[in-house]
């Protein structure tokens, strides 16, 4: 029997809608959906190919513990056992704070992170680490400053947009945006529209551009610093914008008058007229900003992102449509955690905050573990990440979790980072169980899919949050749960809604349990804690997300949370589930002012101390390292750590050591050898790809690579060859400015 099922791409967070053959219970092709209302039947290649995220060799299918250097099968309840009993050992002995979680960070799949953080919770620490902490950490802490809240991004509001700027972004190969390559294309086309590209090289998305400023490697917030004092200088500045929505322009205005602006972009190595003259569409246009790791992950990453936002404001493009939006949300993407609070916790040995989602850098858990601190990592659960391959400084993390007491790993695969575990607890896929994400890329709409289970899990595999339930009973983190509240469970959702409230006002433990809680119940009767977490989320939405339903057309009442969890049982391809205010684009501003605030005091020095001088003497490079690794090139050939079978890209040059033909002929090089390349972290060796699409003195390689699978290695994995403390001061890693040389191997 064959059956198209619809489903989503889980290898990128824009999650495009896909339809996939189902033959004897096996997936076998693979196609776009076009009844999905986000996507509209578009896809990449990436998740044309998802069969083989589905079923690589190496699936784990039943729980495993170590046993010297191998591992051995055991029962589920003998592997719960042992983890609750040494977690419950090791918080006893040292503290909560010996303990971290590591995970919410899938590209496919947000509901584990309810059940890992309340697991975390439970036992009293806070310290979770995530993606978000490896790539934004600096972006979101400006985000709570300037809008209110960490966990708000004014995303591109491209569709009502004249003009659209990528800057540090290769949309035509990260995506990032609904139907990207599709927009982008859209705006090079377009004669009444503008593609503007910021990026050092004249990548895949520069090449379509209509103006494209390939801006000096690490200059980037000097270049932004730049273009407002030019419109300062010519008056172009939003008056009465400025007046109306910002607060604390004022004070920071001397930064930027009388700055030298020829000299600054002289050090950016661009053309003065051309920067004035995207200073002057900026400014007499709509135009909207995306954004990415060549802001994030770039050198001065956090005050990148600061001078970003103070172009944006000066330029008036916050909050107004065509510019840059809050967007509605389904529930928010972390929490917002004030670091002058002192109650918020920081890492003991190197001193962050959390930022990023609430969460901690991952580049720093490596000094966590290893710091001698009496209250060091001691136990780290992980759970839908690896992050011995995709975070900094491999060797670091290597070192750190063999002096782990406590190594736990939720996985499908036995990847690098579940190879020196002390248990491996096998996972369903994405498409063996409930699951969605809240990534909110659209404006005013909110979109939703839940995903459902379109194959049978192999072996004893569970969903995430059922592993984590299963551990916070033996924890004994959730509450006795009465009788005749699971036999609800068995009937109608809204009267087992009212005794489970009933229970609830009269069971202290029982509120924060209640996602465990949840899946002991409902979930055992549909057979997924996450459908049930889901359930339990739209049930006691807040008010602000009801408004937005009820302005995608659900009927208010009572029963609304039921009634938006039915529509989405019932319409397997995603669908609207809210609609924001668009006559209030602004209303999304959470500050104490309700205005935009652009006064950071903590960045003030930074920003005047930022000026040609200083820039130039910074950016030499030495003879040791006279180039400029760029560390995780995106691709159509990698999806992260999440496509492990290398069959996918059969024939392909997917990993690549990438230069420009004239540091090659300088260097003697040739396209198709041997390289290494050596930075301050370490060496490794690639085969060369000699292009004129990468910039003089940099060098490109693709980051998901250096995979080991079915006993050999493929590619390179670039974060060997990058140093964990080599970050941000929030703690982003510095990844698109590593200094490296290259040489034949």
């Amino acid at each position: 029997m064959s059956e198209w099922q619809k489903t989503g791409c889980v290898l990128c967070a824009q999650n495009c809608g896909l339809e996939v053959l189902v033959e004897e219970g096996r997936m076998v092709k693979v196609r776009p959906d076009k009844e999905n209302l986000r996507s509209r039947g578009y896809a990449c290649r990436k998740g044309l190919n998802v069969i083989y995220h589905q079923y690589p060799k190496d699936r784990l299918t039943q729980p495993l513990k170590r046993v010297g250097d191998g591992f051995e099968p055991i029962s589920w309840d003998r592997a719960i056992d042992e983890i609750a009993s040494k977690m419950r050992a090791l918080v006893g002995e040292y503290g909560p704070r010996c303990l971290a979680y590591m995970g919410a960070s899938a590209q496919g799949g947000h509901f584990e992170g309810t059940f890992g953080l309340g697991m975390l919770g439970g036992m009293g620490s806070k310290y979770f680490y995530s993606s978000a902490g490896q790539e934004f950490s600096g972006s979101w802490w400006i985000n709570g400053r300037v809008l209110g809240k960490q966990y708000l991004m004014a995303i591109p509001d491209e569709h009502q947009a004249e003009v659209l700027v990528g800057w540090g972004w290769n949309g035509m190969m990260s995506h990032q945006m609904p139907q990207a390559r599709k927009v982008l294309k859209g705006f090079s086309k377009d004669p009444d529209r503008m593609l503007v590209v910021v990026d050092p090289r004249k990548s895949e998305t520069a090449a379509i551009a209509d103006i494209h400023l390939p801006v000096r490697p690490g200059t980037d917030a000097l270049l932004m610093k730049a273009m407002i004092a030019i419109i300062l200088d010519e008056g172009w500045e939003k008056k009465d914008y400025l007046g109306q929505y910002v607060e604390g322009f004022e004070t920071i205005r001397p930064l930027f008058e009388r700055f030298d602006s020829r000299a600054a972009i002289e050090i950016c190595e661009l053309d003065y007229d051309q920067v004035r003259r995207v200073c002057e569409i900026m400014t007499s246009k709509r135009w909207c900003i995306h954004p990415d790791l060549g802001i994030y992950m770039g050198r001065h990453s956090t005050l990148n992102s600061y001078v970003m936002a103070v172009l944006c404001a000066v330029c008036g493009v916050f909050g107004v449509r065509g510019g840059n939006i809050i967007p509605a949300m389904m529930t928010p993407m972390g929490r917002h955690a004030d670091e002058r609070d002192p109650k918020t916790w920081r890492t003991v040995a190197t001193d962050f905050p959390p930022v990023a989602a609430g969460s901690f850098p991952p580049g720093a858990m490596p000094e966590e573990i290893l710091s001698e601190h009496p209250e060091r990592l001691r136990a780290v659960h992980v759970s839908a990440c690896n992050p011995l391959r995709a975070y900094p400084d491999t060797t670091a993390y290597e070192e750190a979790f063999a002096k782990l007491d406590l190594l736990v790993v939720n996985e499908i695969v036995m990847n690098e980072t579940a190879r020196p575990a002390h248990y491996v607890l096998p996972c369903r896929t994405y498409y063996e169980c409930w699951d969605g994400t809240f990534f909110q890329w659209n404006y005013p709409g909110i979109f939703f899919q839940m995903r459902r289970p379109i194959v049978e899990p192999p072996g004893e595999c569970l969903e995430a949050g059922q592993i984590f339930t299963r551990l916070a009973d033996k924890l004994g983190l959730i509450p006795d749960i009465p009788d005749e509240l699971r036999q609800a469970a068995k009937g109608d959702r809204l009267a087992f809604g009212g005794k489970l409230m009933a229970w609830a006002a009269e069971e202290p433990r029982a509120m924060r349990a209640m996602p465990f809680v949840l899946a002991e119940t409902l979930g055992r009767e549909w057979g997924s804690a996450n459908l049930a977490a889901l359930w339990g989320m739209l049930m006691t939405a807040p008010k602000a997300f009801y408004g937005h339903a009820a302005r995608a057309g659900f009927e208010p009442g009572p029963d609304m949370g039921d009634r938006i969890f039915q529509a989405l049982l019932d319409t397997p391809q995603g669908l609207w589930v809210g609609k924001a205010d668009a006559d209030n684009p602004t209303a999304g501003i959470k500050t104490p002012s309700g205005k935009i605030e652009v006064y950071i005091p903590e960045m003030e020095k930074e920003l005047k101390d930022l000026d040609a001088v200083s820039e130039a003497a910074d950016l030499t490079m030495t003879d040791e390292f006279p180039l400029i690794l760029n560390a995780g090139r995106h691709m159509d050939y990698n999806a992260n750590t999440l496509m492990r079978n290398p069959e996918w890209n059969k024939g392909k040059r997917a990993c690549t050591v990438a230069v420009n033909s004239e540091d090659a002929q300088r260097m003697g090089l040739s396209d198709g050898q041997q390289v290494r390349v050596t930075t301050e972290a370490a060496a490794d060796v690639g085969e060369l790809q000699v292009t004129k699409q990468v910039r003089p003195g940099m060098v490109l390689i693709p980051h998901g690579f250096g995979l080991e699978y079915d006993g050999d290695i493929y590619g390179m994995n670039v974060n060997r060859l990058t140093k964990n403390t080599h970050r941000d001061p929030m703690g982003t890693p510095i990844h698109r400015f590593v200094p490296c040389r290259v040489e034949a191997a």
